[in-house]
């Protein structure tokens, strides 16, 4: 199920992505908080976290998180901005391989760098993942299994946007975890 808040038009849109490898996606979906079409406004950050935490709070399946953990590099912002509006602490999974302890290592198929890293203990957190968009889901069901393995319960996926192409929804329902967004392609 979706939730999307009443008085929050937010806009998104497809753009084509040029000199990519064929492994790779060639359509970006640029947002208001990606600042690539227009500057952002710290009101739009905090407005935006809000509406997302609140659609959240709002879902049918909603449990309260105890951590939320956003993805390098389209997630740290909407991460930041559902923080600062749940007033909950944040994790982030970074495309860098750290010589850090509790370190998890999960794949995003279709990007150029494909392994993305967890670090720190989560066992036992109840964790919402938050990003700015999902098209096919792979990424996050990667993420989800590799959570999973380490006693980590996934509460959720928050997301700015769903890009309905990829038929991401079936995808994290076979799964059991709800997915939540603002706005849908």
């Amino acid at each position: 199920m979706t939730t999307v808040p009443e008085d929050l038009a937010y806009q998104a849109r497809r753009i084509r992505r040029l000199g990519v490898p064929p492994q790779t996606r060639d359509v970006r979906i640029v947002h208001e908080l990606d600042g690539i079409l227009d500057q952002v406004h710290p009101a739009t950050l905090l407005r935006t976290g809000s509406a997302l935490w609140e659609a959240w709070s709002r879902h049918p399946d909603f449990t309260a998180p105890d951590v939320l953990l956003g993805l390098d590099a389209g997630g740290i912002l909407p991460t930041v901005a559902v923080a600062l509006a749940s007033d909950l602490p944040y994790r982030l999974a970074w495309k860098l391989d750290l010589d850090l302890p509790d370190k998890r290592r999960f794949t995003e198929p279709h990007a150029r760098r494909t392994e993305v890293f967890t670090y720190g203990d989560l066992a036992g957190s109840r964790v919402l993942i938050v990003d700015d968009e999902i098209t096919t889901g792979n990424t996050l069901a990667n993420l989800i299994t590799v959570l999973r393995e380490s006693a980590v319960e996934v509460t959720g996926i928050a997301c700015l946007i769903e890009d309905t192409a990829g038929n991401a929804r079936s995808l994290l329902e076979s799964l059991g975890v709800p997915l939540c967004t603002l706005t849908q392609l």
